[in-house]
């Protein structure tokens, strides 16, 4: 290869030290575009990965295994805002000390990061305003995927709701939860925390604000800048658009069909069925339920469009379900924006 082209190589490798042989050529392409240039010549991909093993810019890849049988029956987007990712990178301690988590939102279909946020906690206080702040820039959408772990979801309580979850089901949002133990469910989310380890908490800043703004920075560069082989070496932001569906300053009251028994969940968690109580969950405190009887003569509790449990007429007894649309509510699942 030319001297100048293994030059550029070379140096905007030891500028994005995480970036691999295509990425490298396919950002060096587009900058001769944006500038006018002439062609370049450019080299393989394979004869890249050799110059760049002889300047001493790679290290070992470290394979992970993979889990057979994995594939969940997720929202699978073919469009933006069809399905957001929501997670937390994992702690760790800037220079003074402070405990730093960052919480991320990306689009799936686009891998447009919506929200790079260092937060202090992991809580549903801390997590649902900067939701909001990300339905206001961006509109809602149709999915949220997590993982089971708090604030997105409890091990206790029906269909693992807790408060923030519940707020999401008042707007519409699906959350589309992985298979607990199954992080490569959510794999695209996965590896973009791998890039922000790599390129902007290794080593940590000296502080919160700092971390921040290094923070706000790799986010704009990341959707901007840095060509993505999944998209075909395009950027996010070239395929990212916001959502038409708006954050709604107030959220209307549920209208349940005739044949459906309301009831209002106490403080404690419980509603009020026949002679007694049945508990239910804290996180639906404040809410109105609605009980309807299928064919078989129990009952399906609901929560909005959302089925969430299972009553049985006789014994009075309880059975937790798969968070579902109710048949008459498909549209509120995930589908085109």
């Amino acid at each position: 290869m030319a001297p100048a082209v293994s030059k550029r190589l070379v140096a905007l490798r030891r500028e994005r030290p995480s970036w691999g042989p295509h990425k490298l050529l396919a950002r060096l392409a587009m900058d001769d575009v944006a500038a006018g240039s002439p062609a370049t010549d450019w080299p393989a991909a394979s004869t890249v990965g050799d110059l760049l093993r002889r300047a001493a810019l790679t290290r070992p890849c470290q394979r992970r295994a993979s889990v057979a049988g994995s594939k969940p029956a997720l929202t699978e987007p073919d469009a933006p805002n069809q399905s957001w990712a929501i997670d937390f990178k994992g702690w760790f301690r800037t220079g003074d000390g402070v405990r730093c988590e960052p919480l991320t939102v990306t689009d799936g279909f686009s891998r447009y990061v919506i929200t790079c946020k260092a937060m202090p906690q992991t809580t549903a206080a801390c997590v649902r305003p900067e939701l909001i702040a990300a339905f206001c820039r961006h509109g809602m959408p149709r999915a949220l995927r997590s993982d089971n772990g708090n604030p997105f979801a409890s091990a206790v309580g029906l269909a693992g709701l807790t408060q923030l979850s519940v707020w999401l089901l008042t707007l519409g949002i699906w959350p589309d939860r992985i298979d607990p133990g199954r992080p490569g469910q959510n794999g695209r989310h996965e590896r973009m925390h791998r890039v922000l380890h790599e390129d902007a908490a290794r080593p940590p800043s000296a502080t919160i604000a700092a971390q921040q703004q290094r923070l706000d920075i790799w986010r704009a560069d990341y959707n901007s800048y840095r060509p993505h082989e999944a998209l075909g070496q395009l950027c996010p932001a070239a395929l990212y658009t916001p959502s038409p569906r708006a954050y709604p300053e107030q959220v209307a009251n549920w209208d349940y069909p005739a044949d459906h028994h309301v009831r209002p969940v106490s403080s404690k968690g419980y509603i009020r069925w026949r002679d007694g109580t049945i508990y239910l969950t804290e996180a639906l405190c404040g809410q109105n339920v609605a009980l309807a009887q299928g064919d078989d003569g129990d009952w399906a509790v609901r929560f909005r469009q959302f089925t969430r449990a299972k009553l049985s007429d006789t014994t009075n007894t309880i059975r937790p379900t798969r968070l579902a649309c109710t048949a008459a509510a498909d549209s509120a699942r995930p589908g085109p924006a």
